[in-house]
């Protein structure tokens, strides 16, 4: 596909899920399938290692492995942006550092969350990172690290020259505006799905996605419109597809993601523990959300 972006962190890059085998091993075969087909499939770029892609569970074997099998499958590593959480920044920096040696265009990295860290460890947490010389895009997800990326703080981190965007999970659209104002240089990526059209509308020039794992299609068609600002295109699509992104912020994201990935015939799956299977009320909840787009003809 035509690379339309200017930046390798801009356009639709799906936080890809992991195919797992009944054993629960890796199936690299079967991931490196799934990057061709999101690429082939209206979506720009890929993000491994991400929670979605069930990090914490891996191996540094297995985490490592993903990286290059994403840069190989893409066929250019500038569409590839692996997640490099860890607990320690140096860690997180050693996997900066594999990822610039398998080729990838940039990296995801989360703040601190081994603890509530305050600003001067998240400053010094990205400043180590960055010696790594790949571009940082800063994940704020306050919801589940308990450090808050707020626009003040991300505008020195911009400053600092340590981040290049951010993906912005905190849900409060309003806080895009302000992100524009504080650091006017500094990237906004949507960071959940069901908040797509707001931040789209405000000024976003990526979406690190969730749900294109499962219906890119409909995904790439309601993303090009949203940034373009063709709200007669975008906000019908959106309409039919929010039953379904909600499950992205969702507690289950990663086995509702999963499931719905099934449904539409793709490499779902099973989840390392301590990820169960779906069961009871939330099970139908998101089959019948997923079953609703299908038969809406969303692909």
């Amino acid at each position: 596909m035509t690379d339309t972006r200017t930046r390798p962190w801009h356009g639709i890059m799906v936080a890809t899920t992991l195919p797992l085998r009944d054993d629960l091993s890796v199936d690299l075969d079967a991931y490196a399938d799934h990057v061709r087909w999101l690429l082939a499939h209206g979506c720009d770029g890929v993000v491994p290692n991400g929670s979605l892609g069930e990090y914490q569970t891996l191996t540094d074997a297995e985490r490592a492995a993903v990286v290059r099998t994403a840069v190989e499958a893409a066929g250019d590593g500038s569409r590839v942006m692996p997640g490099v959480a860890a607990y320690g920044s140096a860690e997180s920096r050693r996997w900066a550092e594999q990822a610039a040696e398998a080729g990838a265009g940039s990296v995801l990295l989360l703040p601190p969350n081994a603890y509530r860290a305050d600003e001067e460890a998240v400053r010094a947490h990205y400043a180590e990172v960055a010696r790594a010389g790949l571009p940082i895009v800063a994940y704020n997800n306050p919801i589940d690290t308990k450090v808050d990326l707020t626009p003040a703080l991300l505008a020195r981190l911009h400053a600092d020259g340590h981040i290049v965007a951010v993906k912005e999970f905190s849900g409060d659209v309003r806080r895009a505006y302000e992100i524009a104002e504080l650091a006017p240089g500094l990237d906004l990526l949507i960071g959940a799905d069901d908040v797509l059209l707001e931040l789209a509308v405000a000024g976003a020039v990526g979406w690190i996605a969730g749900y294109p794992n499962a219906l890119p299609e409909s995904a790439a068609t309601l993303y090009r419109a949203a940034v373009a600002g063709d709200l007669t295109t975008a906000l019908p699509l959106y309409k039919a597809l929010h039953s379904l992104y909600r499950w992205d912020s969702k507690t289950e994201f990663v086995q509702a993601i999963k499931l719905s990935m099934d449904l539409a015939g793709r490499p779902g799956g099973p989840t390392r523990p301590p990820r169960l299977p779906l069961t009871g009320a939330v099970e139908s909840a998101v089959r019948a959300a997923t079953e609703k787009v299908l038969a809406e003809g969303l692909r």
